[in-house]
């Protein structure tokens, strides 16, 4: 068996393992109205993200055409087609962060991280995400770590923030 043989296997074992989990999580939701969204939740937090492979189940097992369920999944950007880093950091690009500095924030953020929008860099320590309003838009610009918002966020203070999380164990 050659190393790439293996490694197919090992990603067809974790696609079943996913899969079969997949199943069960579907089985906690059927029967409930409007069950797609709770069910993707639900995924996404079990795996980090709502990974293809399982996108088939979960059609099958609500019922729907596997062009809904992706449809959803694509349309929602809260909903992860790849596993975030181990820290996710969300700059808000509302108007009222857009007033006091947000976008060289975020420039600021994408330089010193190397990533765009949705990235996640090679250390795999953050995936940056733009959102459209964190509900702190008296202190702009605003920042939110690991589900922690942050106000008055300057480039200075984001490189602090980000070298406390790059610090801390995943």
């Amino acid at each position: 068996m050659t190393g790439r043989e293996s490694l197919a296997e090992t990603g067809q074992d974790r696609d079943w393992e996913m899969q079969a989990r997949a199943r069960a999580i579907v089985a906690e939701h059927q029967g409930q109205p409007g069950a797609l969204l709770p069910l993707l939740h639900a995924i996404q937090a079990e795996f980090g993200c709502v990974e293809p492979s399982v996108v088939p189940v979960l059609a099958e097992g609500l019922n729907l055409s596997v062009a809904e369920v992706h449809g959803v999944v694509t349309f929602y950007h809260d909903l992860r087609h790849a596993r975030p880093g181990r820290h996710v950091i969300k700059v808000c690009q509302a108007e009222a962060c857009q007033a006091v500095g947000a976008d060289s924030l975020l420039a600021h953020v994408r330089r010193s991280l190397g990533v765009d929008r949705g990235g996640t860099p090679p250390d795999d320590a953050f995936t940056v995400d733009v959102v459209y309003c964190l509900g702190n838009c008296a202190l702009g610009p605003t920042v939110m770590i690991d589900d922690v918002v942050h106000g008055r966020v300057t480039p200075a203070r984001f490189d602090a923030l980000a070298d406390v999380r790059r610090r801390a164990a995943p």
